[in-house]
């Protein structure tokens, strides 16, 4: 009987987001005060009720600008307690897990936070550390920054191209699953697609209150909006893609032009790198200070007293931070003794990026552009719920 009671307890836990979000929309779809704010809004506009797939597909349409949550009259201390960013952001953790591939480790959204992030990354570079040193090339002169001379260059593209292979398999086979769910009848054509890919390459809905010239950005601390969220995240999206292009460029030259490393510092790979690393250091300390600066309000959602989606987003700022900072670092000291060692913990720290990349906060970024084609799709058709002055 205990099990039985348990069980019940465990389903009603999971389907919480889901029965507050589908309530939370339900009253915003009554008000309609924040239907030119961003694209859940017109998109609610469409449904009457809030199934699972509603409010799965809305909740990663969600950029949590904090817009909403600001002007809502209903917002708490209101009885109505309309929260739509916290609200939103808990049942995306919720996504995650629910169409993470293998099914199984779903659970590893709930425990992927910045200790668990921090700890894979220290372990596995103190393992590849301590090749080092049993390989007696823990600190050894005249490699000049040959990091095949400590890691032979098939290993590593077999270790590394596997992981990252895995890590692309799971994005795709998780939003092939999410698709299915939120727009199964859905035939993206050619204008669609090209919308998506500019809203979510521009993070078009990171402006706040798109039909106010005056109110645009993100909102922290208080009803003040800034621009310097949507910032910190081009600097890290497109800091993360130069550092992707370095190494796709890098196995070019290795493979179609015979040319292999060490690169000079002038040639393309190690200038894409520096860029990318550049800016993923600047993206990911921005993105750490504005977190620290928001209002709780914005992110989780106290309904069974859960900070997963906060965590989350530190141990994937945490991740790319070391890895930038050590992949930099390595370049300087490329040519120095001690550069084994620096290599050994770089490595390490990629090895724990790529592991955690299908089960980590790289997901909203596949799921969101899945959202956006939806609507995309959905904005060209015509809104037979709409309501005529």
């Amino acid at each position: 009987m205990n099990d039985i009671l348990k069980t019940i307890e465990l389903a009603r836990a999971e389907t919480s987001y889901e029965l507050e979000a589908s309530r939370i929309l339900t009253i915003c779809n009554a008000c309609r005060y924040c239907e030119g704010f961003c694209a859940v809004f017109p998109a609610m506009t469409r449904r009457l009720s809030f199934d699972k797939a509603d409010v799965h597909y809305l909740a990663n349409l969600c950029h949590n600008c904090g817009a909403c949550l600001h002007a809502c009259q209903y917002a708490p201390p209101h009885e109505f307690a309309v929260n739509v960013p916290a609200t939103m952001a808990e049942l995306r953790t919720q996504t995650y897990a629910d169409y993470a591939w293998p099914a199984p480790l779903g659970m590893a959204y709930k425990k992927n936070g910045l200790t668990v992030a921090l700890s894979l990354a220290f372990g596995l570079a103190l393992f590849l550390m301590l090749t080092v040193w049993m390989s007696g090339a823990f600190f050894s002169a005249g490699l000049h920054a040959n990091f095949y001379a400590i890691f032979p260059h098939n290993l590593l593209a077999v270790m590394f191209g596997s992981v990252f292979g895995f890590a692309v398999l799971a994005m795709v086979m998780g939003a092939k699953k999410f698709w299915r769910d939120v727009a199964a009848n859905e035939s993206p054509a050619g204008a669609s697609i090209a919308e998506a890919a500019t809203n979510a390459l521009t993070l078009k809905y990171l402006d706040g209150n798109n039909n106010s010239a005056d109110a645009v950005g993100c909102t922290n601390g208080d009803d003040a909006p800034t621009q310097w969220r949507r910032r910190f995240h081009h600097a890290t999206f497109y800091g993360f893609m130069l550092c992707f292009a370095s190494t796709s460029v890098a196995t070019l030259y290795h493979y179609l032009l015979g040319l292999h490393a060490p690169y000079a510092m002038t040639s393309l790979p190690v200038i894409l790198g520096t860029l990318g690393g550049i800016g993923l250091i600047i993206g990911t300390i921005g993105l750490t200070l504005l977190q620290a600066k928001r209002h709780k309000a914005h992110g989780a959602m106290p309904l069974q007293g859960s900070n997963a989606t906060r965590a989350m987003d530190m141990g994937f700022i945490a991740l790319l931070f070391l890895t930038s900072s050590t992949g930099l670092v390595l370049l300087a000291w490329r040519e120095a003794a001690s550069m084994p060692l620096l290599l050994a913990v770089h490595l390490g720290v990629v090895m724990a990026l790529f592991l955690t990349l299908p089960y980590g906060k790289m997901a909203h970024g596949v799921y969101r552009s899945a959202a956006l084609l939806k609507f995309a799709i959905e904005r060209r058709k015509p809104n037979n719920l709409a309501v005529s002055d």
